[in-house]
Order: structure tokens, then C-alpha cells, then sequence
């Protein structure tokens, strides 16, 4: 593969402009870190989860973030609703597949969930995607497992088979639809210290798509601005404390120059 150039700095600056309605029902334990960092970002989240409600919320949104972190029956009913609504409106539809693979009710939802609404984005760790992919693999928690599988065929084969763009974050990110990949390789080791990183990522992603329809290209744009912050952020931490706060922080700060120049992107 070789080293592309994508003006992920370019979709920053729409993100800003437009700041999207990011509409999210998504993970209790990183909920607060999720909204904050669409507001850094300079979009616009809500985070709304009732039945009653989801339909319509979903109706005034430009994306929608699904996340099973903490999923609970009822919870994922609501999704349905939302998810439906969402794919009447033809916006994208974002799924976390958050700890698949660790129990049977997180792969039922799972699927339930990919049959039974559109999802334009499924997005998770290697043991994630590979067990919603039909592996037979196992997730320790949220965390991935060591696979000794072809990720990259993964990614593309799930791609074909639910017609949408697929998500797998790791040291390299792998970003594929049908006919396209792009292997992100920004970020940090210091991400995998913080909990939550993973989620608001999700999100990042989710504001990102808000803006530009191609969908590998709005994802790959996400996970570029979002990395690149964490590598800035590194650099002025000595912990993971100080990190997730100046992550923030260069989130809020970052600009198109510096993006694009620090992006590390093959396809």
C-alpha cells in the first residue's frame, strides 16, 4: 500500500461550520466524555434514550451513534426505534459493537440490530468486528483479544456482506467498504490508558459522517483528527490524567494545517 493524502483537516473545518446535531445512545460509563467531545470538536450532541423519544430525536439529527457498552434489553429496543428513524431520514447510522464477543446477549443485540435496521458504519476492535464478522473468537471485556486472522480481508468481507463501511481500530485502524481501504496509522499508546477513548471515538467519527457522506472517507477523516490530537496530547502528559485533559484541549485546538500535515494514511 502507499501513503495517500486526505484532507481530513478540510471536513474538520465543515464539521465546524455546520456543527452537526449528533444524536448518541450509547455507553453510560463514557457518555459525558462522548459529549465533549462532539463540543470540542464543535458539533452539537445529544444524548437521548427513552423509546418514547428516540424516533423524533433522531428526526432533527444529522447522525446517529449506537454504542452496546452498556447495553440492556430495553436499551437496545430503543435503538431499533432510533435506528429506524434515522435510516427513513437518510442519515448515517453509526454502530459501536462494544464488547461483542464477551457474552451471547452482546452478540444477539448485535445482530438483531444489523438485520434489522441499516447501519452505514460498523466500528469496534479486532475481536469486535471479527465476531460480528461470524468468527469464533472471544473478547476479554471491552478490551480485543490476540487474533491470528487476516483483519484487513475481515473488514472487507463484512463490508460486502452488510453494504456498509467497516471500523476496526487497533494500532493501525483499518477503514473499508466494498472497494476501498485506508489504514490509519496516527494516535498513541496513551489511548489505551484512559477508558472511553474507544467510544468517544464512535463519536468522532459519528460527527464526521454528519458532514461528508463517503463514508470511508468521513471516517478515516475522524480518526485522523482525533489521533493526531492524542499525539499532541502525549507530548504534554505524564499520565493518563493530564492526557485525556489536554486531549481535549487539542481537540478543541487542532486546525487544519496541523492535521494535514501529521496524518499518516495508506490506501
Amino acid at each position: 500500500m502507499k501513503r495517500i493524502e486526505l484532507d481530513a483537516g478540510k471536513l474538520l473545518e465543515r464539521v465546524r461550520q455546520n456543527k452537526p446535531v449528533v444524536h448518541h445512545l450509547t455507553n453510560w460509563v463514557t457518555i459525558y466524555d462522548c459529549a465533549n467531545i462532539i463540543k470540542a470538536l464543535g458539533g452539537s450532541p445529544v444524548m437521548a434514550h427513552a423509546k418514547e423519544e428516540v424516533a423524533e430525536m433522531a428526526g432533527i439529527a444529522s447522525s446517529l451513534v449506537l454504542n452496546i457498552g452498556t447495553l440492556t434489553v430495553d436499551f437496545v429496543e430503543a435503538m431499533k426505534i432510533a435506528a429506524k428513524s434515522a435510516n427513513k431520514k437518510g442519515i448515517p447510522v453509526l454502530l459501536d459493537v462494544c464488547g461483542a464477543g464477551a457474552t451471547g446477549l452482546r452478540d444477539d443485540k448485535c445482530f438483531e440490530l444489523l438485520d434489522e435496521a441499516r447501519i452505514d458504519i460498523i466500528k469496534g476492535n479486532s475481536s469486535e468486528i471479527a465476531r460480528v464478522a461470524g468468527e469464533k473468537v472471544r473478547t476479554k471485556g471491552v478490551d480485543a483479544s490476540s487474533l491470528n486472522l487476516n483483519l484487513q480481508k475481515i473488514a472487507r468481507d463484512l463490508s460486502s456482506k452488510r453494504k456498509c463501511t467497516v471500523v476496526i481500530t487497533g494500532e493501525t485502524d483499518i477503514v473499508a467498504d466494498e472497494k476501498r481501504l485506508y489504514l490509519v496509522k496516527n494516535g498513541d499508546k496513551m489511548l489505551s490508558s484512559v477508558v472511553g477513548t474507544g467510544c468517544m471515538v464512535s463519536s468522532v467519527i459519528g460527527v464526521f459522517a454528519a458532514v461528508e457522506r463517503d463514508l470511508l472517507y468521513s471516517a478515516a477523516a475522524g480518526l485522523v483528527c482525533f489521533e493526531v490530537a492524542a499525539e499532541c496530547a502525549a507530548k504534554e502528559s505524564v499520565g493518563p490524567a493530564s492526557f485525556k485533559e489536554r486531549l481535549f484541549d487539542f481537540i478543541f485546538r487542532i486546525d487544519k494545517q496541523t492535521v494535514n500535515r501529521m496524518q499518516k494514511i495508506e490506501g
